[in-house]
């Protein structure tokens, strides 16, 4: 039954959002917020009312402010350099997260900050330019690593970690550091990105790598010192799912972005205990992104246990395939992985709003 239910809860987010590939999904980032919200101490509470409710918001919390940076994948740069934000007609349902932002207010805000962030870095993942924004939710340390280093193939200076380091220091007043290429033009912005990008460094397909050969077989980015982009699996994105239903096109990063299904989208009884028993975090707040990375870098190596990798046949669009040992040990060992990361996101994100306002 647990795999018939999770399996499901994967085709159902697959098939309903086939393009926006998001970690956790809304759903997963909104639990992550909830999780925050419950744990804020009085002051910062105070500071996260104040900075996300403005002239013409009103009731806006962490959980309804965490899928903000995806919302901001519906602006586009048209081929005169103009930047709109557009409404999917055939897919109005990605628009369900985003009504808190649909004030002329808030949709002027997404449009000035993708414009702002767009040519500091390409990113071209299907031969179009996607905007620079779009790089700041993941960062690609292979899997062979049991560490975050900057040093390590796989990370930039517009990265996960760069983006949440970049996002404390404007809430500290503190300028952003160099070299990271980022336009974060106030708290509110800064405060909209860290609600979701905790989110993304605790799915551990964001953070942890595989880089393939042509056979499938893993190879290491850090030998060479480049990353061939014949290897890049794209967090997963080009990994297609071998057990998945034959109609269906479902990748392996897709399947991690989906929560199970029983949690909703807000923080439940039992996340809560687990985020209110996650260790507190050591050190000053600006090293906590790396520590953090480390810590999901190694939970990505048991999401990537019990997996093999072989081409894929035309006119398939991913490059490989994933087969599992066993695939319902596999749901079971992901549904664990996913509800403690979630918990640990929340925590996390409550920890560190309250540390810089206590």
């Amino acid at each position: 039954m647990l795999r018939a239910i999770v399996a499901f809860g994967w085709l159902v987010v697959v098939a309903l959002n086939p393009t926006a590939a998001s970690a956790w999904g809304y759903q997963g980032h909104r639990v992550v917020g909830a999780i925050a919200d419950q744990l804020l101490k009085p002051a910062a509470k105070a500071q996260v009312q104040q900075i996300l409710n403005e002239v013409d918001e009103r009731g806006i919390d962490l959980r309804k402010a965490a899928p903000w940076p995806d919302c901001v994948k519906s602006v586009v740069r048209h081929d005169d350099g103009r930047f709109h934000y557009e409404v999917d007609p055939d897919h109005l349902e990605f628009e369900v997260p985003c009504t808190p932002f649909n004030s002329a207010r808030e949709r002027a805000r997404m449009v000035d900050y993708a414009a702002r962030n767009w040519s500091t870095c390409s990113y071209t993942p299907d031969g179009f330019e996607r905007g620079c924004h779009n790089t700041f939710h993941f960062v690609d340390i292979a899997l062979q690593r049991s560490y975050f280093d900057r040093n390590f193939q796989g990370t930039n200076p517009h990265d996960l970690v760069a983006t949440i380091t970049a996002a404390i220091a404007v809430l500290q007043g503190r300028p952003i550091p160099p070299p990271f290429p980022f336009s974060i033009k106030d708290k509110k912005e800064a405060l909209l990105l860290l609600a979701h990008l905790i989110g993304d460094l605790h799915q551990p397909l964001h953070v942890g790598a595989v880089y393939l050969d042509a056979n499938g077989k893993l190879v290491d980015p850090d030998v060479a010192h480049k990353v061939d982009p014949d290897t890049d699996a794209i967090g997963g994105n080009a990994i297609q799912d071998g057990v998945a239903v034959p109609f269906q096109t479902i990748n392996l990063h897709h399947e991690w972005d989906d929560i199970p299904p029983d949690l909703g989208d807000a923080a439940t009884g039992e996340l809560m205990d687990a985020a209110k028993s996650v260790r507190a975090s050591e050190g000053a707040p600006e090293g906590w992104p790396a520590a953090w990375a480390t810590d999901t870098l190694l939970v990505a190596h048991d999401a990537f246990k019990g997996l093999s990798f072989k081409p894929t046949q035309p006119p398939a669009q991913a490059k490989w395939i994933v087969t599992y040992d066993n695939h319902t040990d596999y749901l079971q060992a992901a549904d664990a992985i996913k509800r403690k990361q979630l918990a640990k996101g929340g925590a996390r994100l409550a920890e560190l709003l309250n540390a810089v306002w206590p």
